[in-house]
């Protein structure tokens, strides 16, 4: 097959505060016509960076391409103007954005963009346009393609928006289709819908497919060849097959080493590698990787690799064959021992009475702002649900986004008051507590965000952050706030000196570990971490969840665990409820679950979790569509219109949650 894009030494610097920064380094790769190759790496290796340089994107966030060449179907990209430019993007090469929402424009209709798109690129009338603008919507599996066409971004969900992105990429045929992280946001169901999607979309428009990921499942999916990047350079490049059945540099090897999959051991640690990815300021000589690989040498952090063959594949490793010989592959490993308690039993002799009690919990928000209408309508985020949370456990909610997790955690703590139903805090009843009395009761009850950037003032030092719990409940003098601080910021890995710096200063992973020691501050008995490693990397997830762990052995915490990554869930979690539209539709400890889902919808989630081996055959999509909107659930079973085994019943009657096994719930007419 003919190369579509050749790209050769590329290096690509950013100019920051008046000096030149060096973001990628004498990158070479190419792509096949109706080729899928797939980048991998963790958050600041260099991905989006090379992606963006492809279409000179870059030229407009202060980057330039200062040396090598990028050359598509016969010209060089680094050479035209970007008037030039603007007539090959869309026509020529398309990207589909890691975040929908900020690629569309808000005050401009889902419609009118795709159309306008059209329109630049193709000679066509304005009524073709809106022809072919309707067909895509369509074929990107957006029902009701005529009423979506005139809705503004915001009227769409995540997984809509994202295929009405993928609509607008294919607009003019593009041969080269950049997809920078397009599924990391959304729930496993949708990821498997727009994988799917895009390998048939690729089929039957005949193009090559760029994927940027930092998921290894998703790259054992989709891609022919895998390219793996780490601090601006390529350290490995093999086929999918080939990488995954032997990987050839430490990194790589780490990296496939800290998925969590559905065999991982629940006794064992998390597999993490040591420290994270070197800044662009950071001046590192001889190989980027050497200050955490196991297998560094002198002349490793001397001189810097060169991509080298190596067994069918390029790896940019001094001691690969070696690697192989002695080790046969494997990564040097301490074995330690998790937190995971198996057996609720064992939950259970610390205490016979449970930490949280939920009773018939609802709550409703009224969809319009005029709150005496007569005609009111409600939504139902959360609806009529029962559970407990034992002290010393871990309690994992999983399902989709709109299922009302988040909702009911911050019920839970009283953040938000329930519409009816009770919450008992060892065995005290929280909506009877006055403002004063529940501001007390908070010292035992906090919160780890998904976003930890978000939920601090990036105008606080780490310091103030970490300390200001400590300051609105204990009476301690300044000397004794900054010295518990240093103490926390220990506890969580970081380094005293972060004290004095400020939250952008940080990297994702040390920003996660800023907001659990601001969460571990007041020695809660319970905590909620709500998504609190969804946006992480797969090696620094590891690190989080192990942190968390190793927190609640020794301070006996007990954790409500929401998530939408189903095996880090299992990992951690001792009994797991799952969510559907705002109501509890399984309950049952942990491995149970996941051997014996007895729910059409369980069993759907854990079907839809990509598989970290190529080529790996199974039933997939067993769930279609999306989540209905709350404000109009389906009568009966809620989950009835998606359900494949869906009867009359389930659309009449709603079903009891009721127990199937022992210790096993579930709401199904027709269980597993």
């Amino acid at each position: 097959m003919e190369k579509l894009l050749d790209i050769q030494h590329l290096k690509v610097d950013f100019t920051m505060k008046g000096r030149d920064l060096t973001a990628i380094k004498d990158v070479s790769l190419h792509i096949k016509v109706g080729e899928t190759v797939c980048i991998v790496g963790e958050s600041g290796s260099g991905k989006s960076v090379t992606s963006k340089a492809i279409m000179r994107l870059i030229d407009y966030e202060n980057g330039k391409i200062s040396n090598g060449s990028i050359v598509l179907d016969g010209m060089d990209l680094t050479q035209l103007p970007q008037k030039k430019l603007r007539s090959i993007r869309g026509k020529k090469v398309a990207m589909i954005f890691q975040e929908p929402m900020a690629a569309f424009d808000p005050v401009f209709t889902i419609g009118s963009q795709i159309i306008e798109t059209i329109l630049e690129n193709k000679q066509s009338t304005k009524w073709q346009a809106k022809e072919r603008a309707l067909y895509l919507l369509n074929r990107v599996g957006i029902s009701d393609a005529e009423i979506r066409l005139k809705q503004y971004p915001n009227e769409l969900s995540g997984g809509m928006l994202q295929r009405a992105m993928v609509a607008m990429a294919l607009a003019c045929g593009p041969d080269l289709l950049i997809a920078d992280e397009p599924t990391t946001a959304l729930d496993v169901t949708i990821q498997a819908q727009i994988l799917q999607l895009l390998q048939e979309l690729k089929e039957e428009f005949g193009m090559s497919i760029l994927l940027i990921t930092h998921d290894m499942g998703v790259a054992a999916e989709m891609a022919d060849r895998i390219i793996v990047m780490y601090a601006g350079r390529i350290v490995e490049h093999a086929t999918a097959e080939q990488l995954f059945e032997l990987p050839h540099h430490p990194y790589t090897r780490g990296l496939l080493q800290s998925i969590t999959t559905m065999e991982s051991d629940r006794s064992k640690k998390l597999y993490a590698i040591k420290g994270s990815i070197p800044g662009l300021a950071d001046a590192l000589s001889g190989c980027q990787f050497h200050p955490r690989c196991p297998f560094a040498t002198d002349l490793c952090s001397k001189e810097s690799p060169p991509l080298m063959e190596v067994n069918n594949r390029d790896t940019a490793c001094w001691y690969a064959r070696e690697i192989l010989q002695s080790e046969n592959g494997k990564q040097p490993i301490e074995e330690e021992k998790a937190v995971v308690l198996s057996e609720k039993e064992d939950i259970q002799k610390q205490s016979g009475e449970p930490l949280f009690k939920v009773q018939e919990l609802s709550k409703y928000y009224p969809i319009s702002k005029n709150v005496f209408s007569r005609n009111q309508s409600w939504i139902g985020a959360v609806d009529n649900v029962s559970f407990t949370i034992e002290k010393g456990e871990t309690f994992g909610l999983v399902g989709e986004s709109g299922s009302g997790k988040s909702t009911l955690g911050r019920v839970l703590l009283q953040l938000e008051k329930q519409s009816s139903g009770k919450v008992f805090f060892e065995g005290q009843d929280l909506s009877l507590l006055g403002a004063k009395e529940l501001r007390e009761k908070r010292k035992d009850m906090q919160v780890i965000y998904q976003d930890p950037y978000g939920s601090v003032n990036p105008r606080w030092k780490v310091g103030d952050i970490i300390g200001e719990p400590l300051q609105v409940h204990e009476s301690l003098n300044v000397k004794e706030k900054n010295e518990r601080v240093q103490e926390l910021l220990e506890i969580v890995g970081l380094n005293k000196g972060g004290f004095d710096r400020y939250p952008h200063e940080f990297s994702g992973g040390q920003r996660q570990r800023i907001a659990i020691a601001r969460a571990i501050a007041l020695n809660p008995q319970f905590v909620l971490a709500d998504e609190a490693v969804s946006a992480l990397d797969v090696s620094v997830q590891a690190q989080i969840v192990n942190l968390l762990q190793d927190l609640q052995r020794e301070r006996n915490l007990t954790y409500l665990f929401i998530a939408h990554g189903l095996n880090i869930v299992r990992h951690i979690s001792n009994r797991i409820g799952v969510m559907y539209l705002g109501q509890l539709v399984e309950m049952a400890d942990s491995e149970e679950l996941f051997l014996h889902p007895a729910h059409h919808y369980t069993k759907g989630l854990i079907d839809s979790i990509p598989v970290a081996i190529p080529a790996y055959a199974r039933e997939r999509l067993s769930i279609q569509g999306e989540i209905p909107s709350p404000a109009n659930p389906p009568s009966g079973c809620r989950f009835h219109n998606r359900c494949p085994a869906a009867t009359a019943r389930c659309r009449e009657e709603q079903p009891q949650f009721r127990e199937v096994t022992k210790g096993h719930w579930a709401a199904c007419h027709h269980p597993l």
